[in-house]
């Protein structure tokens, strides 16, 4: 069950060429200077896998991808992830048994085809489970295992070699750590973690729910209207006075119809018709005016054209004793030579003009006839207005005595009943407007009623997801107890083989799952880097070592160590123990556990040997392909951000 994890081969793509690492061997050792690139080299495999890596300012400067041909049990992967920050999502992935060219996979989880799924897959672990928080304080489902939280456990970076063990100080990732430990020894499976999350979902939905129940309850205690059974008594009064004010008002109804006697019944008879008699005359009425209106107007605009021709004949006779003074062509006075009777002073020819009616005297009379007919059209209407009008007055005044009539034959059934009548209705409106009232607070009791009920069954929900956690657990209890058992041992015997000084007894932690040496968690026993960094080795190496030998396990028999010289340059027996327990453990496992160690040089005892070892320096930096500017100029990565990736 143990997945065969490997790194065979890293290329890089560079500006000025390819630089290309083999890792055929079980062990490798990569040796140079401080500042060659062994960790920018590793830090690029971590970016590779779809992680955050701290890049080099060589990286961001001259590199263009990394691509990392890997072992994944019985597959074999080539994933290429580009340095370009608008390409970095998207990552290449070809199957190197079938040389197909996978679809392109995504750095983010979130998208698919995903990295982050094709590698959990690989190593038999589910892409969806979440690491709930321990110990019930927390109400959130936990965040979704990813591969980078496996890697943690495969990588150990330069920069906590001897501080820390896998985020281990940072609480707010603890829960993701001992999920991955747990998932990688079989200490914990999909079901339990999901009832783990759902226990502290439940915690959260639970808290939702009393709060609605203490806010509506106190919004009830403002309004001061007492409690259920107050507000049922009081709404059943409101029904109840409802009843009686409809009752009442169906009786006063009835006490009200009209008097059915044949003089009231004429009387209201007569009234209809003479109010229909007035409408209709008030309606002859308006007619009326309305013609008389245009026929004034007509009448108006005949005499308009009267007066129109008469200025034309007056203007016309005004101008015919006009005559020539001289002649219009030669201007020769005219007023000296004789003239013949009849003739043209101009021409002398016979004057052709006679003296005849004018020619509009035939239009001016049909105007004026026309004048006449509308004048009189005036007086019949004016006569018909007159009538009309008398009409109107009669049928008001019939109206009048009509309604007077009635009313005191009526008033002595319909008056003494109106107030009632009023009173009735005020109070169907108040038993109504109470009624809404106190049924709008049933309901915010019945609101309350229902979550504190939706709490309860909460709880009971709860408790039993915790039942079922705790059976679920204490079937894991037996392989917890054989797994833990044997990390101790083979935690004990590697710390004893590397004699870090001043350890007796060495254990795993049971709940936290750090090293405790003589009786205290690691980092309270010593602060010295040397002892950390010597037993971060000696749990890593025990950690790969026993999930390598059960072979029952999903831990990937992979490491990837940066430095562990780094804190230990003064305890040459403890580097030469080291190197020679994990030379031993990739011996006892061929071909299943793989060692990749970055150092500024093997050990003495070691040189010579057929240790493989991969040797960088200055003028053969790791990124070959790129001219190394000198020690004086390099520029580590201690200090520099990570390579923003993805959540995965």
């Amino acid at each position: 069950m143990t997945t065969r994890f490997r790194i065979d081969a890293i290329h890089i793509d560079t500006t000025e060429g390819s630089v290309d690492y083999e890792f055929p061997a079980d062990i490798v050792v990569l040796t140079g200077p401080t500042g060659v690139g062994k960790t920018t080299l590793f830090e690029l495999v971590k970016f590779g896998f779809g992680g955050r890596g701290k890049l080099a300012p060589v990286v961001r400067s001259s590199v263009i991808a990394i691509q990392l041909d890997l072992t994944l049990g019985d597959d074999r992967y080539a994933i290429k992830r580009s340095v370009d920050s608008d390409k970095a999502k998207v990552v290449q992935v070809t199957d190197l048994v079938t040389q197909e060219r996978l679809p392109e996979h995504y750095v983010d989880r979130k998208n698919v085809p995903s990295l982050n799924s094709l590698l959990m897959g690989a190593l038999g672990l589910p892409d969806d489970v979440r690491a709930a928080a321990r110990g019930g304080g927390s109400s959130r489902a936990g965040d979704v295992i990813t591969f980078n939280d496996v890697f943690s456990f495969l990588y150990v970076a330069q920069s906590e070699i001897n501080r820390d063990i896998a985020g281990s100080q940072m609480t707010y990732i603890d829960p993701k750590r001992k999920t991955v430990f747990e998932l990688l020894f079989v200490l914990t499976n999909e079901e339990i973690q999901g009832l783990r999350s759902r226990y502290n979902e439940l915690k959260g939905e639970i808290a939702t729910a009393e709060a609605e129940q203490r806010t509506v309850r106190t919004f009830l205690a403002d309004t001061g209207t007492g409690g259920r059974f107050e507000t049922t008594t009081a709404l059943a009064e409101a029904v109840r006075q409802q009843t009686d004010s409809e009752a009442r008002l169906a009786e006063l109804r009835n006490a009200v119809d009209p008097v059915g006697d044949r003089r009231t019944q004429m009387l209201r008879d007569l009234l209809t018709e003479a109010e229909v008699g007035s409408a209709d005359a008030r309606a002859t009425l308006n007619v009326l005016r309305r013609q008389r209106a245009e026929y004034a107007a007509e009448r108006d605009r005949l005499a308009s054209d009267i007066a129109r021709l008469a200025r034309m004949r007056d203007a016309g006779a005004r101008l015919a004793d006009f005559e020539f003074a001289v002649c219009p062509r030669c201007l020769q006075s005219l007023s000296e030579r004789y003239v013949p009777a009849d003739a043209c002073r101009v021409c002398l020819q016979p004057d052709p003009v006679q003296q005849r009616a004018h020619p509009d005297q035939y239009e001016t009379r049909q105007l004026e006839d026309q004048r006449a007919e509308v004048d009189t059209q005036l007086q019949q209407i004016a006569l018909k207005e007159a009538a009309t009008s008398a009409a109107l007055s009669e049928r008001a005044v019939l109206v009048t005595h009509l309604n007077a009539e009635l009313e005191e034959r009526t008033a002595d059934r319909i008056t003494p009943r109106l107030q009632g009548f009023v009173d009735a209705t005020d109070q169907l409106a108040t038993a109504r407007v109470q009624q809404e009232h106190l049924e709008s607070i049933l309901r915010q009791w019945d609101r309350a009623d229902d979550l504190a009920g939706v709490a309860d069954n909460l709880r009971l929900d709860r408790r039993r997801v915790k039942r079922e956690l705790d059976e679920a657990s204490d079937a894991m209890e037996a392989r917890r107890t054989e797994i833990f058992d044997d990390l101790d041992a083979e935690f004990q015997a590697t710390v004893a083989d590397l004699g870090v000084p001043g350890v007796e007894t060495a254990v795993i932690d049971r709940s936290t799952y750090l090293p405790m040496l003589n009786g205290e968690s690691f980092a309270d026993a010593s602060s010295a880097g040397g002892i950390i960094t010597a037993t971060q080795i000696a749990y890593w190496t025990s950690l790969v070592s026993v999930a390598a030998r059960r072979g029952d396990t999903y831990y990937p028999a992979f490491l990837l160590i940066d430095s562990p010289q780094l804190a230990l340059n003064a305890s040459a027996a403890v580097v030469a123990a080291i190197y020679r327990r994990m030379a031993t453990q990739s011996t006892a496992s061929p071909g299943r556990l793989q060692l990749i160690i970055a150092d500024n040089e093997t050990p003495e005892v070691f040189k010579g040997t057929r240790l493989p070892e991969i040797r960088v320096d200055y003028d053969h930096p790791t990124i070959t392909a790129v001219h190394h500017p000198g020690p004086a100029r390099v520029e580590t990565l201690d200090n520099l951000p990570d390579e923003s990736a993805s959540s995965m």
